[in-house]
């Protein structure tokens, strides 16, 4: 680029800065700082170009500061405009999602503006898409900017310039700030800021700091960093810690004389060895006919949560509890959720029950959904129950045996009947005091665990169920507005990505067949062949990837994954806004009233499903954060590993036993030069025809990690 056209993109520049700030009006000075001008040479260069542009009489000049002296009278035409939201990678490369659109817009990182990731923009399509098969375009404008807020690191750069390298998952581009708006920061401190302005894509976005997290690489300040990068919030506002302290936790006794009254009956709960919030309690026995009745208690929670009070309001913006590494983000204050409304045991408690009467197959008889009061008698860990199972002896052994042969039958009707059996194995991180992971073990996966599920999956769907019988005696079934229901549903995989999954495990001996029809018997098929091989995690994790996400909606399409035709949650309100609708259905319902109409649910699906994958990729974040810290000091240390993906750019390799996964770059094989085989999925040597593939082992060393990016880089060891 020769001198001139330098200058002349250097004035393009002030021009577009001049225009957009407030006023039209500007300083040299912020000039300087937006465009983190501060060699003499740059200095000299920028007076050169408002020089020049105040002899174009394009700009009047008065001290310090610089005024546009005719507005731009051309406007950028918005007809033919499509609105979407914008996700952009960390190379800068801009991909829109448009409702209607197949696929996504691609917008080239020069042409993605002054977009930020998550806004709403509007963008022309490009004249030459028909020539390419790809949808591409340019960013024209911000509709609205998709974040109040976002989370980085502040970083000095001279005596008085700072910028915030912002999070992975935050932004992808530096900010800068200015020193009256630090807001007391230092150097290094991991930061929340909001956008100030942003006015040209060559110059950096302008940051206001505020508030500080802590030191950039502490615990404190990586686990809040991670929340305020999911827009999540760990505390209470004021006024709903105010309304829960109101709350009694002393039952009256006109609400224990109108209910059902299992304080005298044997009610346990089986729970994990650190749980607070005890959503369930299990109550079984036989009836004289041989058959099962199983009794399952759930927290009453909408007997305290009201419609409509700041404490209701805030517990459906959350939506959900979230279960980081090392604490928990509740979904309700810890008065209610750890004290009024668990199940502790000893103590009276509210609660709404679902009795069924089941088969020695089975088979549902009969049920019944009523209010009740419980006085759990026993509080087991699933450890503790699970030793009962194994033969330990106990005051309730009986109980926990009954309720283990019940589960144990259930849960073979359920795969009998077409429930997929996904079971992967899941990291546990040791900590230390300062919260830094010294052991990772995988979670043991037990019967108790089964036990639990088993009886949690069949009050689930016993309440679904409830509400068709309803719909069938009304004789009105096909109508949606009639005793509208939240269902748990989910589809069916999309063919195509089951069909790269069976392209991608060919290669390595495994036979996906799929036929004309997906079924749950063809995937777990594929999921038995490899169970006990060194390939189960990864393609249990590929066929897992393809499955479609289990949603929150009133149209019921049925649960692909567990087999079920109908399916609600109502087993744990404590934590998940959705089964405190469904408590508010049935109850409405029992007194002839609806809690909500048809198009309220649908809309409340579409928030509780967001506020769930917002809380998966919380929870996904801290796993890895934990990952980075625990290898940061095993840098240098080898470990077995199975290659668990093949790129163009590199490998991924999953280690054995402690299920960290990280990269080795492909500039990082050595010896040889690697092509990737898009037919075998792997990464073949030119001259040495060594190859990389998927499920193969492979010795790594650790090579570093990226607490920041959360990233973790092997080399072959």
């Amino acid at each position: 680029m020769s001198r001139n056209q330098r200058l002349s993109t250097l004035e393009d520049i002030i021009l577009d800065l001049v225009k957009n700030s407030p006023d039209s009006n500007l300083s040299r000075d912020t000039i300087k700082s937006v465009l983190q001008l501060s060699s003499r040479k740059e200095v000299k260069r920028l007076d050169k170009a408002i020089n020049s542009l105040s002899s174009k009489q394009l700009i009047t000049r008065q001290g310090n500061s610089i005024h546009l002296k005719k507005k731009d009278s051309q406007k950028s035409t918005t007809s033919n405009l499509i609105e979407g939201t914008i996700q952009i990678t960390k190379t800068g490369m801009g991909f829109v999602l448009i409702e209607g659109f197949d696929e996504d817009i691609k917008i080239h990182r020069r042409d993605v503006g002054t977009a930020l990731q998550g806004d709403i923009v509007k963008v022309k399509l490009s004249s030459d898409n028909r020539r390419s098969g790809q949808s591409k375009g340019k960013v024209v404008e911000i509709a609205k900017r998709g974040k109040d807020f976002y989370v980085g690191t502040l970083k000095r750069t001279g005596t008085k310039t700072y910028i915030i390298e912002p999070d992975t998952k935050s932004a992808h581009t530096d900010f800068y700030v200015l020193p009256e708006n630090l807001n007391r920061a230092q150097n290094e401190d991991k930061v929340i800021f909001k956008l100030e302005k942003w006015v040209h894509p060559q110059a950096l976005p302008e940051a206001k700091i505020t508030s500080i997290l802590g030191k950039s690489g502490t615990n404190d300040a990586n686990i809040l960093s991670i929340l305020a990068e999911n827009e999540l919030v760990a505390d209470f506002p004021p006024d709903v810690e105010k309304f829960a302290e109101t709350i009694p936790d002393q039952i009256p006794d006109e609400e224990i004389s109108r209910r059902k009254d299992m304080r005298n009956e044997m009610v346990f709960t089986i729970d994990p060895v650190d749980a607070k919030d005890f959503d369930d309690a299990l109550s079984i026995s036989f009836n004289e006919n041989g058959n099962y009745y199983l009794g399952v208690h759930i927290a009453d929670v909408t007997n305290y949560v009201k419609p409509d009070t700041p404490l209701d309001k805030e517990a459906f913006d959350r939506g959900t509890s979230i279960y980081l590494v090392d604490r928990v983000i509740p979904m309700l204050p810890e008065r209610l959720s750890n004290g009024v409304c668990s199940l502790r045991p000893n103590e009276d408690k509210l609660t709404y029950s679902c009795f069924m009467e089941i088969d020695k197959d089975g088979n549902l008889v009969d049920y019944s959904i009523e209010e009740t009061v419980i006085h759990s008698k026993q509080r087991f860990t699933y450890e503790h129950a699970q030793e009962i199972l194994d033969g330990k002896n106990h005051e309730f052994k009986n109980e926990v045996h009954l309720a283990g042969k019940l589960a144990k039958t259930l849960m073979d009707k359920r795969f009998r009947e077409g429930a997929i059996d996904f079971d992967s194995p899941e990291p546990r991180f040791v900590l230390d005091e300062h919260g830094k992971p010294i052991k990772v073990v995988l979670k043991k996966r037990i019967f108790a665990h089964r036990l639990i599920e088993e009886c949690m999956l069949m009050a689930n769907k016993t309440v679904a169920i409830h509400i068709d019988k309803l719909r069938d005696s009304s004789g009105k079934r096909k109508s949606k507005n009639l005793f509208p229901f939240f269902y748990r549903i989910h589809d069916k995989p999309d063919d195509k990505k089951l069909a790269a999954v069976a392209d991608q495990v060919k290669p390595i001996g495994v036979h996906f067949e799929l036929g004309n029809k997906v079924s749950p018997k063809t995937i777990n098929k594929l999921l038995n062949d490899v169970k006990g091989t060194s390939v189960e995690t990864i393609v249990n994790e590929l066929t897992l990837r393809a499955m479609a996400k289990a949603e929150y909606s009133p149209q019921n399409i049925g649960h692909f994954g567990l087999g079920f035709q109908h399916y609600a949650h109502f087993t744990s309100p404590i934590r998940r806004y959705p089964d405190v609708i469904v408590h508010r259905l049935l109850k409405g319902y029992a007194s002839g009233a609806v809690a909500y109409n048809f198009d309220t649910l649908k809309k409340n699906g579409e928030h509780c499903s967001e506020r769930e994958r917002v809380a998966v990729d919380a929870e996904r974040d801290s796993i890895k954060l934990k990952q980075v810290e625990f290898l940061s000091n095993k840098i240098g240390e080898t470990f077995d590993g199975v290659i668990s993906g093949v790129t163009e750019r590199g490998i991924f390799v999953n280690l054995k036993d402690i299920h960290c996964e990280g990269m080795i770059r492909v500039s990082d094989l050595k010896g040889d030069y690697y092509n990737y085989d898009q037919r075998s999925h792997s990464l073949i040597g030119r001259s040495s025809k060594k190859s990389f593939q998927l499920g193969d082992d492979i010795r790594i060393r650790v090579d570093s990690v990226n607490h920041q990016k959360r990233q973790i880089d092997f080399v072959p060891a």
